[in-house]
């Protein structure tokens, strides 16, 4: 469980890296759908950040990859000038499924014949 500065600082990249991701002027990366921060994990001592995002939409996931990961450097210096402190972390960027998955299961559920009219057992 991360401390309650470093889930801080969690929230305020999940925030400006969602708000930064929509001006990534590279095609790769604005190739899909609508794409979302979903979760941020930071090193305790501030070097790394991991960041999961969600693209809703088809999207080529080898070349979204290289995208984000040629703008992780303008990314992070985006960051810097938002965020006042020490370090600012280095971006790592992982696809995040878990919507993905999420609807398919939901569709899964939907698509089940469940019946009412079932009879229940008698106590005879």
């Amino acid at each position: 469980m991360p401390s309650n500065k470093i889930q801080r600082i969690n929230d305020d990249i999940m925030r400006c890296i969602g708000s930064l991701i929509r001006q990534v002027k590279d095609p790769r990366v604005q190739q899909g759908g609508m794409i979302s921060v979903t979760r941020v994990d930071t090193t305790g001592d501030l070097r790394y950040a991991k960041v999961y995002l969600s693209v809703l939409g088809e999207v080529d996931e080898r070349e979204f990859n290289r995208g984000v990961k040629s703008a992780s450097g303008w990314l992070r210096r985006e960051l810097g000038e938002v965020l006042k402190i020490r370090y600012i972390p280095e971006l790592i960027f992982e696809l995040d499924k878990s919507i993905e998955h999420g609807a398919y299961i939901n569709e899964i559920i939907s698509g089940l014949q469940i019946s009412n009219d079932e009879e229940e057992p008698s106590d005879d």
